[in-house]
């Protein structure tokens, strides 16, 4: 019994003292990341602003497409257009496909065929002559307008290329 009793205190004594040796520490560490603002424009061949086929005797034409901003959450931006000619005005001149005397003047607009005119003064930080919008991580439509004063020209195609600017 004595035996016994000796291994049962060993063991108790075995117990307490691996106990009051345990110990436990913390640190902690942080899960980053840094978000930056960003946007993309998508416009080319289907935004491309095509009046179609018209009488050289037609006036006061318009016509409309769409471009697309997509720009992160809460990101303000303001986009201009810039046609060939670097008209700062939007109003821009569409060239003969085929060596011709003639050019199509045309100006730009946002809201409708009537709005504003729609150029490239626009920047990070100002609207300008531009459109202004604010991102929301989707992509989001915006109407272009362009008028044709007056289409009394050489009967053949024209053409112009437009640069869409956003600033954010």
């Amino acid at each position: 019994m004595k035996k016994l009793s000796l291994i049962a205190a060993a063991v108790l004594a075995a117990t307490v003292t691996s106990a009051a040796v345990a110990a436990t520490t913390t640190a902690t560490f942080q899960v980053l990341i840094t978000v930056v603002k960003a946007c993309s424009v998508t416009a080319g061949a289907g935004s491309n602003i095509d009046f179609g086929s018209v009488n050289s005797s037609a006036t006061a034409l318009s016509a409309s497409s769409n471009i697309s901003v997509t720009c992160s959450k809460s990101t303000p931006y303001n986009v201009g257009l810039l046609p060939s000619n670097n008209s700062t005005t939007g109003g821009g001149i569409m060239s003969p496909l085929v060596v011709g005397p003639d050019t199509v003047a045309y100006q730009l607009r946002s809201v409708s065929a009537a709005g504003p005119v729609w150029g490239s003064t626009a920047t990070d930080v100002a609207v300008g002559n531009g459109v202004a919008g604010t991102g929301t991580g989707a992509a989001q439509s915006i109407p272009v307008f362009a008028t044709v004063g007056s289409a009394n020209v050489t009967p053949g195609s024209y053409a112009d290329t437009v640069t869409v600017q956003v600033n954010y």
